[in-house]
């Protein structure tokens, strides 16, 4: 027999874990169901840490989230009595007319965040593990830094069981179907039935909305943790998180956290995933190469060859901006899909967000350029999604 709840979370990782503890807290029965375990290392929310910032250089429309997100991250850590967010600035490096120095000049001029210019050699001297390309300008944001991914989802999760949501782990959605007033899933463990849902399965999101075609595409993205040969990258010297956008790609990474290795990776690029059970979680040469190349140039007292690695997956939309939006024609199922390798900051902001969409239908955070609207989706008369 089915067992019935207000609300279905599918997916309890990142954003997930977000959306279902914001439902439990609004006095909701809510159940996520959980194909791994809580902050498992299988998709795209783990790695030790994420950077979180204002400038937000990808469109300027996610600052006023961002400004939330921050003030929600600051709410969770007093909830559960850890520090998650470690506001160490973030230093920006690359062509001035480029995406991430120009964007996040552009952030700071709309919004007013702060945002500090420094001139390649002021930034040599304040940061003296990097070296700065001839041509580059450099913008330092005092006010970013980096959470702890996997405290932060634990944190997520168990606030939202405190309140009185049902967590399932270990079990696979293999349907799941919707009138536009009930939805009904069935595991290979269960069923469970509920008046709204949300579909939050990261890199498995596309397999649920068949029917939605959505224009996701799943890359391999390796991480690397190098030796540091200089106490400079120290975080406890004042090293900050760094992105640096090089003629060959964006790179960046994190201070070090232990003293001795500091993790780093290559933004762009990235190999397609036909099976996100399956990718391929080795460390080849070529996935190397290209951070070496890096390290080389901007790093050079950081190793270039790694002591160990992370394999985690973007999803990637068309547009690299995320969905966020109501299924368009069951307004009772709510969909989070795309995060492009940047979402991880707006888990707060954005569960606060899906949980007002699946129990409301409507929310008045500012969300409208993450729609649907803006793809050309095809809707096909089926009903329902499976994996």
């Amino acid at each position: 027999m089915a067992q019935d709840f207000d609300g279905i979370v599918l997916g309890l990782g990142g954003f997930g874990g977000a959306v279902f503890e914001h439902i439990a807290r609004r006095g909701q029965s809510v159940v996520g169901i959980e194909r791994f375990e809580i902050a498992h290392d299988y998709g795209s929310s783990h790695g030790e840490t994420r950077i979180i910032r204002k400038a937000y250089f990808e469109h300027p429309d996610y600052v006023p989230l961002l400004l939330r997100s921050y003030e929600l991250w600051r709410g969770l850590e007093r909830d559960c009595g850890r520090a998650l967010l470690h506001q160490v600035g973030l230093l920006i490096a690359g062509p001035p007319q480029g995406e991430a120095v120009a964007g996040a000049r552009l952030a700071r001029s709309l919004h007013g965040v702060p945002l500090d210019d420094l001139p390649p050699a002021v930034a040599a001297t304040r940061f003296p593990g990097f070296r700065i390309p001839a041509g580059f300008d450099v913008v330092f944001e005092p006010d970013a830094g980096f959470l702890d991914v996997e405290n932060c989802v634990r944190a997520q999760v168990e606030r939202g069981v405190r309140a009185g949501g049902t967590v399932r782990t270990g079990e696979r959605i293999l349907s799941w179907e919707s009138n536009g007033t009930t939805v009904r899933v069935v595991t290979d463990r269960d069923e469970y039935r509920a008046r709204c849902a949300v579909i939050a399965a990261g890199p498995w999101t596309g397999e649920l909305l068949v029917d939605l075609h959505l224009p996701l595409n799943v890359v391999r993205k390796p991480v690397l943790w190098c030796a540091v040969r200089s106490p400079a990258f120290d975080v406890a010297n004042g090293a900050p998180t760094f992105y640096f956008e090089m003629a060959e790609g964006a790179f960046y990474g994190f201070p070090s956290l232990d003293g001795r290795t500091l993790k780093l990776a290559e933004h762009t690029g990235g190999q397609p995933v036909a099976d996100p059970a399956n990718v391929d979680r080795n460390l080849h040469p070529d996935d190397v190469a290209p951070v070496a190349g890096f390290i080389e140039t901007c790093l050079p007292d950081l190793n270039p060859q790694p002591v160990r690695h992370s394999v985690c997956m973007y999803t990637l939309t068309p547009d690299h901006h995320f969905i966020v939006d109501r299924h368009p024609r069951f307004p009772n199922v709510a969909i989070a899909a795309g995060f492009s390798g940047h979402g991880f900051k707006f888990t707060q902001v954005l569960g606060e967000a899906l949980a007002d969409l699946a129990i409301e239908g409507a929310t008045k955070l500012p969300i409208d350029f993450l729609g649907l609207g803006r793809l050309a989706i095809p809707i096909q008369s089926c009903s329902a999604a499976s994996s």
